[in-house]
């Protein structure tokens, strides 16, 4: 593998904790990613050689930045320092879209002029607690969420007004009211301030609704790759009947719903499951059908009415699957698996389950999705042993 690359510095590294091989060649990063595989996967399957990227800067797809203030009273934007609630402020992070950035950049200028209040965990005082942008790389549109602790924002329609003067490539702009204590970014009442209130991706040839909650990869150059592999371990005839299992908002589904003749895709996350329901008939899939549940019990009941899967794709959380979804996939007698992974440690444990329910894994292609950081994505063709 010979991988040349100008590195780009970040001075925030060492503080923001966000990017743990900052200041390693490219090169070296990948050779770490694909012998952590190797050695965890070592015995269960082979592994091919990582699939790297060409350009491994400001490739993501989603920029979030917390509000503060620093001791000057200065309001402040970044990230939390890994393991703290203390935040770092970040400007132009080297992984992240510059577009993304520089809108953050533009909000955190724009709020003294409105006098808006950024949120003060300990007080609980304070209007605005997070941004998230995320751009379709495709059709370059910009969705911006503005996360606030109350539902009454002054001024909101020339607060964005203001911000699409300087940004005229936000298509949609959503305010997301978060009032808990809670570490957790995003609340449950959103408002459309402006545009539609998602974005449109292209991946693969299909065009994805983007939801401001909605789990969608953030690095669509490696994405393509890792569904493009997916598809080929698959060795679709034509004629499968395939599980789509954690379908999100329906990406992997729509994509292998081309070489099949049937897809299910199954969502715990009742957003996911209306961008994948939109997603379904933007694309005219008509041989893809979408349930809101639990995988395992989706899988059980249809198996119960005389429904059986030929292929089964899997991209879990990086908890990995459950033993209770692994019997359910064995005990309805599919006979090939794809597991997409963004943790090997879970993917080594969930490998040796499925191999004690007869399954045989083939090979393990390790896709480098995350630059900079220690992740790193793997997708697995597993195979029913024959009796």
């Amino acid at each position: 593998m010979k991988i040349e690359q100008k590195e780009k510095g970040c001075q925030w590294s060492k503080k923001c904790g966000g990017c743990s091989y900052q200041g390693m060649p490219y090169e070296k990063q990948c050779r770490i990613k694909q012998r952590t595989v190797e050695e965890l996967l070592k015995g269960i399957c082979k592994v091919k050689p990582i699939m790297a990227m060409e350009e491994p800067y400001y490739y993501r797809n989603k920029a979030h930045a917390v509000f503060d203030r620093d001791r000057k009273g200065k309001i402040i934007a970044g990230i939390y320092q890994e393991g703290t609630h203390k935040v770092v402020p970040v400007e132009g992070c080297v992984i992240e879209d510059e577009t993304c950035s520089a809108v953050i950049a533009t909000v955190k200028r724009l709020l003294p002029s409105f006098k808006i209040k950024v949120y003060d965990e300990d007080t609980g005082y304070g209007l605005l607690r997070h941004v998230l942008v995320r751009k379709s790389f495709a059709n370059n549109q910009l969705m911006v969420v503005l996360v606030t602790a109350s539902p009454v924002f002054p001024s909101k329609n020339h607060f964005v007004k203001a911000l699409r003067e300087v940004h005229p490539d936000i298509t949609t702009v959503v305010q997301n009211v978060n009032g808990r204590q809670t570490s957790a970014v995003l609340g449950q009442k959103e408002n459309i301030l402006y545009g539609k209130g998602y974005i449109e991706d292209v991946l693969c040839g299909f065009t994805f609704r983007i939801s401001s909650r909605a789990f969608y990869q953030v690095n669509p150059v490696q994405t393509e790759k890792l569904y493009n592999k997916a598809m080929e371990l698959a060795e679709f005839k034509g004629g499968e009947m395939v599980l789509d299992a954690y379908c999100g908002v329906g990406t992997i589904g729509l994509i292998a719903s081309r070489y099949c003749r049937q897809v299910v895709g199954v969502e715990l996350n009742p957003e996911a499951v209306k961008d994948a329901l939109f997603n379904r008939s933007r694309n005219k899939a008509e041989n893809v059908r979408i349930f809101q549940g639990d995988a395992s019990e989706v899988m059980l009941d249809l198996a119960a009415d005389g429904q059986r899967f030929d292929v089964v794709f899997m991209d879990p959380p990086r908890s990995g699957s459950t033993e209770e979804f692994i019997t359910a996939v064995a005990d309805s007698g599919v006979k090939r698996v794809i597991y997409i992974s963004c943790n090997p440690q879970t993917l080594a444990r969930d490998l040796q389950i499925f191999g004690k329910m007869g399954y045989r894994p083939n090979e393990a292609w390790p896709v480098d999705m995350f630059p900079w950081t220690d992740a790193v994505e793997t997708v697995v063709a597993l195979d029913r042993k024959k009796t």
